[in-house]
């Protein structure tokens, strides 16, 4: 199979836990656009956050971005945007606010973060600023729903950190049996994104190919998170990192090294290197635009 497109997950696969992207990962990521192959990423991170990632390997075409609600290469002039009404926003902010955790709203432009309703250890230590190297604005505030009241705001995504983790599945019902705008998702055993009905990773990917005339059979998907796992499924090639969670690498056709091992430029360069540049492929009718 030739491959067409890679598309990278961030956290867990190109950014590490320390907020950083190895200098291998970078070389990597050029080596395999020089060859002419697309890169994109696939992301639950807000669009200002991914793109500096993005400038940082030098991806200057779209990238999917707010678990899949937002796709652009530029903020102003999106290619897909869907969003959570403002009157819905502010209902299922109230909502989540009754649990013990932490709400953040995902804007294109900032994120509104609410205090930390509780003082665990726990939820000290899972904090959303773990990719602090690549932060946009960001609006404190003690109470969001409170703050939303004053300020009506439509967004993209509505993320949530909860101090306990079974509390994670029963919002997740909860939501699905109260709204059909919109799905809850689980990123992690104690993290929620509630997106806009029918939007995922995967279908944002999708989407983008298409417009690219790349077929799901092209695309390579390296991911490391729960809500990677369809897209890793769906594609011609799923990659899981090598500290992602069993059920994640249980759905990859190729479990990679671990980011300390350079798994990700590891695999690129593995995969890659004995397929032509895709401009060769074309110029010899392998492949067809």
């Amino acid at each position: 199979m030739i491959y067409r497109m890679m598309a990278l997950n961030i956290d867990g696969s190109v950014v590490n836990e320390n907020g950083k992207i190895a200098k291998e990962t970078k070389e990597a990521v050029e080596y395999v656009q020089n060859k002419g192959v697309q890169v994109t990423l696939v992301t639950s991170r807000n669009f200002a956050s991914a793109r500096k990632v993005a400038k940082a390997l030098k991806i200057d075409g779209p990238i999917i971005t707010h678990g899949g609600a937002y796709i652009a290469a530029e903020r102003d002039r999106p290619l897909y945007v869907r969003k959570i009404s403002e009157a819905l926003t502010y209902e299922i902010t109230q909502f989540l606010e009754g649990f013990p955790g932490q709400v953040q709203l995902s804007h294109e432009k900032q994120s509104i973060v609410g205090k930390a309703n509780n003082q665990s250890k726990l939820t000290s230590t899972l904090s959303w600023d773990r990719d602090s190297r690549f932060l946009y604005s960001k609006q404190y505030v003690n109470v969001v729903s409170d703050h939303l009241l004053e300020n009506p705001l439509a967004v993209p995504k509505i993320s949530v950190l909860l101090e306990h983790k079974e509390d994670v599945w029963d919002i997740a019902a909860s939501l699905k049996g109260m709204y059909e705008e919109v799905d809850a998702i689980p990123t992690s055993e104690h993290t929620l994104d509630i997106l806009p009905k029918g939007v995922s990773k995967l279908r944002g990917l999708l989407y983008l190919s298409e417009r690219l005339g790349i077929r799901k059979e092209q695309i390579v998907m390296v991911g490391a998170g729960i809500d990677d796992v369809d897209a890793i499924r769906c594609c011609g090639l799923g990659v899981a990192m090598g500290e992602a969670p069993p059920e994640v690498k249980a759905h990859a056709d190729w479990v990679t090294r671990s980011q300390d091992l350079k798994g990700l430029p590891y695999f690129i360069t593995e995969l890659f290197r004995k397929q032509h540049p895709i401009p060769f492929l074309k110029k010899m009718n392998i492949i067809r635009s």
